[in-house]
């Protein structure tokens, strides 16, 4: 029989000091000699120097260090599965968390699978990194797989399901656990109930949402900016500035996060007043203006159409990155100023700033705007060549190259040019060509477009009625009144037009023909006082404008009383002299009405400014902004 060596204790002791002195000094290097050091000193086969305890204090050690690099990981748990410590929950949960914040989600499902009874924290931990890497359908599944083998769920578990299901295509799985959630009476933790507001505002379900928040206990800080902010990302800016006063009047001091969601919401409004309130409200309280407070405070100048304003904000910034100079460069694209947005994208340059994909958004815009097709096709060559894949073309820059074409008069070079795409065209796209071919009356191109663009989108209404309108415009009043029957038959609705003005802070809207508003009569006898003033001066009613087959008296009374021209007169009414009139359109402004304000901004000395759904308008002493070229 072979005879052991019988080592002292105290040299045992010794050795094992001096192994866990050299592993403790490896980790503190680099994780692969860890995983080199501590295989050598678990391994060693010399019977002076024992192999060094495999402890779950030393695996835990090491896990630290290791964690940031997943294959290391995975040699780590391979030594754990021999030494017999992979029942220490401890370690696995470690190693579990570890690889999902590394996104490693293929292995560490496979470490979950193996688990025997997992607790909740680690279907907590699965769900959460499955939400992280935004694999929402899987973070459902497994909170199903949960429910079904009776695991109760924590408020954390919600948090993170609710997350994943608003994100899903349809809101019956968030309805579903919305019951599991009053079922095990988490309904009132405030950050479920957060999460279950976001999820119904997400999807539209704003009464659903408002219910919730309303009936909430304790409704912080975090609460109000999560509603108001999914309010504005939801298109419900009114509401949103709504809840941001309601806010203040309930003693919640609001912060940055509360200030970039409300000028938001004012950019989305156009609403100027309200802007500079909000910005009163935040010197008030102190709040720090950081840059991304500088920046929402910049984007709501520029959607406002105040590109003075922004322009004075912008050259105080003192620090400014690429959103800045992203929102200057779209800002006077839209605004008219084509000329300086490209001065502005090669200031941007030579400070040293990469534009992105939203930059050159800005840029090709400008060249739109301006008929600048030579430029707009040497920057579009630069992005598809630069191999660069942040400012690499995305779909909406197919489309503005489009809108480039087209709205210059190359409508074969857009029909080719979207041929060509390397990707598939989108109703962006071949809207795009359809609204060109509006301007120009080109019947036969606008219906090879519409055809395209109603396999792609026949359900919305605002691409039927320009081709309804081309029609209209060449006399075929028979094809008006098929796309109209058409429509009728899938029950697309057209979108009905309005205009909107700031007054006094509050929101005054009109239709067409409106004689709902309180000051209807004064609209209608300062709008007649108008008509007459501008016609003496040249003003010739654009019936072109009006696309239905009915006599020439009645088609000049339906232009009269178009939303701009109600909005502009209850705006004279109104608003001081000194103030410039404000109105925002959400479809594309006619051409009636566009000629009307030159005629109006020369006869009464005021500036108007006219957004609509594409541009800004700047009507000043009988000229636009846009050369009459839009």
């Amino acid at each position: 029989m072979r005879r052991v060596m019988q080592i002292p204790w105290s040299s045992r002791r010794s050795h094992c000091m001096m192994g866990m002195t050299k592993l403790w000094f490896s980790l503190s290097l680099k994780p692969l000699a860890s995983i080199l050091l501590f295989s050598s000193l678990t391994q060693t086969q010399n019977p002076t120097n024992p192999p060094i305890a495999l402890t779950k204090q030393v695996f835990t050690t090491l896990l630290q260090s290791c964690s940031s690099y997943p294959n290391h990981l995975k040699q780590i748990h391979a030594l754990i599965l021999t030494t017999g410590l992979s029942i220490k929950n401890s370690l696995i949960t470690q190693l579990l968390t570890n690889l999902t914040l590394l996104g490693d989600m293929s292995y560490a499902r496979q470490l979950f699978d193996q688990m025997h009874k997992p607790r909740v924290f680690l279907w907590n931990t699965l769900i959460k990194a499955y939400v992280k890497n935004g694999i929402f359908t899987e973070a459902a599944f497994v909170y199903r797989q949960m429910h079904l083998l009776g695991v109760r769920p924590d408020q954390f578990t919600y948090t993170f399901v609710v997350k994943a299901c608003a994100e899903l295509p349809e809101l019956w799985a968030g309805s579903a656990v919305l019951a599991h959630v009053v079922k095990y009476g988490l309904e009132f933790v405030a950050m479920v109930r957060t999460e279950l507001i976001l999820m119904f505002a997400k999807f539209g379900e704003l009464g659903m949402a408002d219910f919730l928040f309303e009936t909430m206990v304790d409704r912080d800080l975090i609460a109000w900016n999560a509603f108001i902010a999914a309010c504005v990302q939801n298109g419900n800016a009114g509401q949103a500035l709504a809840l941001f006063r309601q806010m203040d009047v309930a003693g919640i001091k609001p912060d940055a996060v509360s200030v970039v969601s409300a000028f938001s919401a004012c950019g989305q409004l156009g609403c100027l007043e309200n802007g500079e309130e909000i910005y009163g409200i935040m010197r008030k309280y102190g709040i720090v203006c950081n840059i991304i407070v500088a920046n929402a405070r910049l984007d709501m100048y520029v959607k406002c159409g105040s590109i003075d304003m922004a322009e004075a904000l912008f050259e105080d910034m003192p620090q400014r990155n690429v959103i800045s100079w992203s929102t200057m460069v779209i800002g006077y694209s839209i605004n008219g100023e084509s000329e300086k947005a490209l001065n502005t994208f090669s200031r941007m340059q030579k400070h040293g700033v990469q534009p992105n994909h939203v930059t050159y958004l800005g840029v090709l815009c400008a060249c739109s705007h301006a008929g600048l097709v030579n430029e707009g096709k040497a920057y579009f060559s630069h992005m598809v060549q630069s191999g660069n894949k942040n400012i690499r073309p995305k779909i909406e820059h197919y489309a503005c190259m489009v809108d480039l074409l087209g709205r210059s008069g190359h409508l074969e070079e857009a029909y080719n040019f979207i041929r060509s795409m390397p990707i598939e065209p989108d109703s962006g796209v071949w809207g795009a060509l359809l609204g060109a071919c509006t301007i120009h009356q080109n019947v036969e191109l606008g219906q090879r477009a519409a055809d395209l663009l109603f396999e792609v989108a026949p359900d919305i209404g605002s691409y039927h009625v320009l081709m309804s309108n081309i029609y209209a415009a060449a006399g075929r009043w028979d094809f008006v009144d098929k796309v109209r029957l058409r429509m009728r038959k899938r029950g697309v609705k057209k979108i009905a037009a309005y205009s909107s003005v700031e007054c006094n802070g509050k929101f005054h809207i009109f239709y067409g023909g409106d004689r709902l508003h309180p000051e209807s009569s004064e609209i209608y006898e300062k709008l007649e006082d108008l008509l007459r003033q501008v016609k003496s001066i040249g003003y010739i009613p654009n019936t072109s404008s009006v696309f239905h087959d009915v006599d020439m008296e009645e088609k000049e009374a339906t232009l009269s009383s178009h939303s701009e021209k109600l909005a502009v007169a209850f705006s004279l009414i109104n608003l001081r002299s000194e103030c410039p009139i404000r109105v925002v359109k959400n479809l594309r402004i006619c051409d009636d009405c566009h000629s009307f304000c030159k005629f109006v901004s020369k006869t009464t000395k005021r500036e108007i400014v006219m957004r609509d759904k594409i541009r800004f308008h700047h009507f000043r002493n009988g000229d636009c902004s846009c050369n009459n070229f839009w």
